[in-house]
């Protein structure tokens, strides 16, 4: 006769035989002594074998008895496991995100950022896609994203918006270049010159070459590389010039040897913002993310404690 294992019944019996005794294991239980001792025999009735030896002080196992013990408490760990592990998707700690960047965020803001914040949820995986900003901020209208880092040169017409920092774009020349010693300069002026830029499909890329094609030109560009620093390094050697975000200038500028140069379009002058529709709809793990992104880099706060939602977003169209 098979026997229907309940977890009730699962849980006295390694309650009974840790403490060796029916009525500890009822009291450990929360179950009347005579409730406790029904389950018992009930289920060595439906087992059809003998699980415990009454004894005058207390009781002992059976090799039954050892059995059912073992796997019980296999049993009942895999199913503290499973909660576990359900929880964690229910909260976000567990899972994947995805957070849509255009280049600049991608190579030069989110890394450090995601580094610090990843520690919190060891369980999560995230996924960043890179996309230009025109693109990113349709995607989120149409729903097909829930967040993106973009820059604020793009109109995000009915998403939310939040700064997160400047995000500006300079021209770097080689040092005996004829811009070199220029404080700023129009992009116009710098179309016919050889350039050094990134590879075909980056997001920044694309966004540099669109308002090339606005002034009817197009870029003269030598060679394509598939990093800043690539870029930066064949800046320093005479190879051309090259259009970059500022922070990454003043990382690499030292190293080698290149002079920075201000753009004064407006396009060039920006800053890094997130967008999303409405804060509500989030998940509890984005508004983590976040929140950490805002408040450490325009607070200069610490990070949150794991799972905390963000609850300070206030919904503002832009």
């Amino acid at each position: 006769m098979h026997s229907k294992l309940d977890l009730v019944d699962l849980k006295l019996f390694l309650s009974i035989v840790d403490s060796g005794s029916i009525t500890q294991g009822a009291y450990r239980s929360n179950l009347a002594l005579a409730s406790a001792s029904e389950r018992i025999r009930k289920l060595e009735q439906d087992l059809g074998i003998a699980l415990l030896i009454r004894k005058a002080r207390g009781v002992a196992t059976t090799e039954a008895g050892e059995a059912l013990a073992h796997h019980a408490r296999l049993i009942l760990k895999q199913r503290m496991l499973l909660e576990d592990e359900l929880q964690d998707f229910a909260t976000g700690a567990r899972g994947s995100i995805t957070l849509y960047a255009n280049t600049a965020a991608l190579m030069e803001f989110l890394p450090a950022k995601l580094a610090v914040w990843l520690e919190e949820w060891p369980k999560l995986t995230v996924v960043l896609k890179e996309r230009t900003s025109e693109e990113i901020v349709k995607a989120v209208q149409l729903g097909l994203a829930e967040v993106g880092v973009v820059s604020s040169s793009v109109p995000a017409t009915g998403l939310i918006t939040r700064a997160l920092t400047n995000d500006n774009l300079v021209l770097i020349v080689p040092q005996k270049h004829k811009f070199a010693n220029d404080k700023e300069i129009g992009f116009e002026r710098v179309l016919p010159e050889p350039m050094v830029g990134l590879t075909h499909g980056d997001a920044l890329q694309a966004h540099i070459e669109a308002h090339a094609r606005n002034l009817n030109q197009i870029l003269n560009v030598r060679i394509r590389l598939k990093t800043f620093e690539s870029v930066c390094q064949l800046v320093g050697h005479g190879v051309g010039v090259a259009i970059i975000p500022e922070r990454t200038a003043k990382r690499f500028r030292r190293k080698f040897g290149f002079d920075v140069v201000r753009l004064n379009d407006s396009w060039a002058t920006r800053q890094l913002h997130l967008c999303y529709k409405e804060s509500g709809q989030l998940s509890p793990v984005m508004c983590s993310l976040l929140e950490y992104l805002e408040e450490n880099e325009t607070l200069g706060c610490h990070s949150l404690p794991q799972n905390k939602k963000a609850n300070h977003f206030h919904d503002r169209p832009s």
